[in-house]
């Protein structure tokens, strides 16, 4: 069964945090690294990962999402601080071969 995620991506200050849906996170992580598309995420250099929630149906990633994105800042920096606390870029040593 594929995979869904719900991830967050930020810029090298932490200024930022783009939320977004995916069903290939390793794809999608790239894809903001190499600013693939124009967008929020590419405007605002948010290419570092540093939160993701994982999830059997793409349903439930999306509602997810929805709710993570009505949320305040505190919330979103408070549930990655609970799990990166230094803000570290999780997809770090991640191998990005599509060939």
């Amino acid at each position: 069964m594929k995979k869904s995620h719900v991830y967050f991506m930020t810029n090298k200050n932490n200024t930022v945090i783009y939320i977004g849906v995916t069903s290939n996170l390793l794809k999608r992580v790239y894809q903001h690294k190499m600013k693939v598309y124009k967008g929020f995420a590419s405007k605002y250099n948010c290419d570092k990962l540093v939160y993701f929630e994982e999830f059997d149906d793409i349903n439930q990633a999306i509602t997810r999402e929805k709710q993570l994105k009505a949320g305040n800042r505190k919330r979103k920096e408070d549930l990655i601080n609970a799990n990166n606390l230094e803000w570290n870029d999780l997809s770090n040593g991640w191998l990005f071969n599509f060939t």
